[in-house]
């Protein structure tokens, strides 16, 4: 009997993944615990491992195809002894891999910041004609929902892949050529919807219409810019932000940080066992500040207040087409050379995307620094089920009072966002005075 290889959940949260590479293809037999496909999911890229024996009869869903749906059919595999072609035969196609038109809700943070319109997808005219005519059209799975997008008629359209299958160039060459639109009758079932659609932003359609033909191009959100939409739009609309803001000095920071860094020991090429970076000894102070005062260590639910044992410190890190925040464990009982290390590791893996599920998710608060970028200060987002987030600004010389007399000495903004329905503003404003302690006294960090 025929074995179905279906779309695995990477993630609790996952409802669908690029499938990004086959390591397989028709014909080669594969054992339990073989690595078969690579899956992007909207933080990372892992491999999948064959759960049965036997030989692969067909591939469902064909490599870079986005948006699979979790559970949708991508492969079969033909058991032992079974007739390859027989089970190839009765292996049935992947409709629902392609279900993820998920851009109507996403589009809305164009209409917030028109300087961002480039980056929505393109006018979504007539999805209805798009996905008819796509019925009776060979075409990938990509390119039909990259029509569907753009309001494209793929029936229009001439394929250059195999057997004049229409792929993913096609359907840019037919947006960039503005030709190809799907027939102007349904234009009315895509323009019905907009008033209801109104508190998530304008359409598409209002925002380009805001702009000269030919004056932009369309990039369509990945994976990862949807998710981060979703999750910051939810965060924004269920959280209830507050925010506290103080200046530390960080002259005692920095000498006690050369002081270490100049004592490591190095090996025999003469690489030391750590360099300590400013934002190593941040999140060192965020979590022993959640220790201090454990009141704001803590997840709102509903129905109960979830407080947490350790300080599990999220660290925003920068990649391309958007953030990860992976997870330093129990930073409060960790040294600082440890918490080095482990966020150098954390961080380059998270720019290759090989970072795993239990790496980056869950956590009990985040640190969010653009100090190196020379940002003064800001105000950072809460990440559910975060209750509380740091935004770290940079270090700068400025001008204070000490006893009477102006003095210079090195200072660093810092803004601690809280979900008030869990940590008010005299819980943040606790944290804070904490966390300004270890930082204005980095001895503190080290016993």
């Amino acid at each position: 009997m025929p074995i179905n290889i279906t779309m695995p959940a990477l993630s609790p949260t996952m409802e669908e993944g690029n499938l990004a590479k086959w390591l397989v293809k028709e014909g080669d037999t594969v054992k339990s615990g073989d690595v078969i496909a690579e899956i992007e999911t909207d933080k990372a890229t892992m491999e999948v491992e064959a759960v049965d024996e036997g030989t692969v009869a067909k591939i469902v869903v064909p490599a870079g195809t986005e948006g699979v749906k979790v559970n949708a059919l991508i492969a079969v595999l033909a058991a032992e002894g079974e007739d390859v072609k027989a089970a190839a035969s009765g292996a049935g196609s992947a409709p629902k891999a392609e279900a993820a038109p998920a851009p109507k809700a996403e589009a809305a943070p164009a209409a917030a910041q028109p300087a961002a319109a480039a980056a929505a997808p393109a006018p979504a005219a007539a999805p209805a004609a798009a996905a008819s005519s796509g019925n009776r059209t060979f075409s990938s799975p990509l390119a039909r929902r990259l029509a569907k997008e753009a309001g494209i008629d793929l029936s229009a359209i001439s394929g250059s892949g195999p057997h004049g299958r229409v792929v993913k160039s096609d359907i840019e060459a037919a947006v960039a050529g503005g030709g190809a639109k799907a027939p102007a009758a349904a234009a009315p079932q895509a323009a019905a919807p907009a008033p209801a659609a109104a508190p998530k932003g304008a359409s598409d359609e209002a925002v380009l219409k805001l702009f000269e033909a030919g004056s932009y191009e369309l990039v369509p959100h990945d994976g990862m810019r949807k998710v981060i939409a979703k999750r910051l739009v939810e965060s924004k609309q269920t959280v209830p932000h507050f925010y506290v803001t103080v200046d530390c000095e960080l002259d005692a920071l920095l000498a006690l940080r050369a002081q270490l860094n100049d004592a490591a020991p190095k090996s025999k090429d003469g690489v030391p066992a750590y360099k300590l970076s400013v934002n190593d000894m941040v999140i060192k102070a965020m979590a022993l500040a959640l220790r201090d005062v454990p009141d704001a260590n803590v997840s709102w639910t509903e129905n109960a207040m979830v407080k947490h044992k350790n300080a599990d410190v999220g660290v925003a890190v920068s990649i391309p087409g958007g953030l990860i925040t992976p997870i330093v464990r129990k930073a409060e009982l960790k040294t600082l050379s440890a918490i080095s290390n482990e966020m150098k590791d954390l961080g380059k893996r998270a720019k290759d995307r090989k970072l795993k599920p239990e790496e980056y998710q869950g956590g009990t608060t985040s640190v969010s620094n653009m100090g190196m970028m020379g940002v003064k200060q800001f105000a950072a987002v809460i990440n559910p089920p975060h209750a509380t987030i740091l935004a770290v600004g940079a270090g700068e010389q400025r001008v204070i009072v000490k006893k009477g007399e102006m003095a210079i000495a090195t200072v660093m903004s810092v803004t601690l966002s809280t979900d008030h329905r869990c940590v008010d503003g005299a819980l943040g404003a606790e944290v804070l005075q904490a966390f300004k302690g270890y930082i204005e006294n980095p001895m503190g960090m080290l016993v």
